[in-house]
This record gives C-alpha cells, sequence and structure tokens, in this order.
C-alpha cells in the first residue's frame, strides 16, 4: 500500500496546478480522464466556473478553524478526482480552503484514470467514485478517509437509491441545488468530527 500511496504522490497536483491543467485541456475541448465526449467536456467546463466561483465565495467557520488547527503534526491529504466530476467541483475548493487553515496540512490531487491503483484500494461499495480523501501521516501511513461525499449528500443518494433503483438527471440537479444551499458547510462538520475522531484514536 505505501508503494501505491508514494507513487500516486508522486503523479499529483496541488490544487492550482490541478485548475490549469483542467483549464488548459479545456481550451483543447477535453476533460481530464481516459474516456473523452463531449457531455465530459461540459461538465468539466461547468465545473471550472462552479470551482472559480466557489474559490471566491466559500467561508470556512471559526469553529472549523479551531478545530483544523488542532492538527499539531505535519499530514497529506491525497485527494482522488477528475475534472468532470461535479461532486469534486462543489467539495474540492471547500477542502483546499479548510487545508489552507493550518500550514501543517498539505493538499495534493491526483487523477483517478492516471492512478487505478491507488482508486482500486479506496472504492465506495465496489465503484471508483469520487473525490476520495485520504489522510496521511509525516510517515505516509493512512490516518482516516472521507468521500466522495458529505455525510448528509451520501444518505440522500443512498434513499434515492433505495427508492428509485438508480440516480437520475433530476436528482443530480437536486443535489447541486442542495450543494449550493449548504455552501460547504457539510464538508466542513465532517472533517470537524474526522480530527475528533482522530485525537480520540491516538
Amino acid at each position: 500500500m505505501k508503494e501505491i500511496i508514494e507513487k500516486s504522490l508522486g503523479n499529483s497536483y496541488k490544487y492550482e496546478e490541478f485548475k490549469d491543467l483542467a483549464s488548459n485541456l479545456l481550451a483543447e475541448g477535453r476533460s481530464t480522464g481516459h474516456e473523452q465526449s463531449e457531455a465530459l467536456t461540459n461538465y468539466s467546463l461547468l465545473n471550472d466556473r462552479r470551482m472559480k466561483r466557489l474559490d471566491k465565495t466559500i467561508k470556512i467557520s471559526d469553529k472549523t478553524i479551531t478545530e483544523i488547527k488542532q492538527i499539531k503534526d505535519p499530514q497529506t491529504w491525497l485527494v482522488i478526482t477528475e475534472s468532470w466530476c461535479g461532486d469534486a467541483a462543489q467539495n474540492l475548493p471547500v477542502i483546499h480552503k479548510i487545508g489552507e487553515t493550518n500550514p501543517l496540512i498539505d493538499l495534493k490531487l491526483v487523477l483517478r484514470d492516471d492512478n487505478e491503483d491507488l482508486m482500486n484500494q479506496f472504492l465506495t461499495n465496489g465503484g471508483k467514485a469520487i473525490p476520495k480523501l485520504i489522510a496521511l501521516d509525516k510517515d505516509k501511513n493512512i490516518i482516516n478517509t472521507w468521500g466522495p461525499r458529505p455525510t448528509i449528500a451520501t444518505k440522500m443518494v443512498a434513499d434515492y437509491k433505495k427508492e428509485h433503483g438508480r440516480l437520475d438527471a433530476q436528482f443530480k440537479k437536486d443535489l447541486q441545488v442542495w450543494y449550493n444551499k449548504d455552501k460547504g458547510q457539510s464538508v466542513q462538520k465532517d472533517f470537524i468530527e474526522l480530527i475528533k475522531k482522530n485525537k480520540m484514536n491516538s
């Protein structure tokens, strides 16, 4: 596992580098990922705009900042993502801003399709759901994981699938509306819980 993590870290991007990569590919009419289609490029275009907006508007609460500052040892937050993923576009700007509140946190992003060995270690219900965050200590041991969605959104997805069998276009639209209203608060709550859990386990 450590070898896989080390290899993936070697392929990683900083947050701004990932955004630049996505923008440069869009200029060529492409998205990240091994599969290319007009739909995926359109999603990436939408996400590019979404992330730029969220970078300007997301606010990190004082409570979140206080908890994140409790981290006293260096951590790497390794996130598996792709530019076409709607959940990633909504959550990455929040995770980036949370990470910025503590200089001991180093956020790194890797592309799912280019890091299959890593993705296969962190499947959600057998699927390659992203974004997936893996928190590592300074020795590259796994402290915790998060993703692909905030806890509340995960429950919304599970309930809808149970009732309808699958996620349709209407649900995906409704989920984006929920994200817009939530303004990153649920992600912050999840991360506070993770840090509290780590303190209990350490």
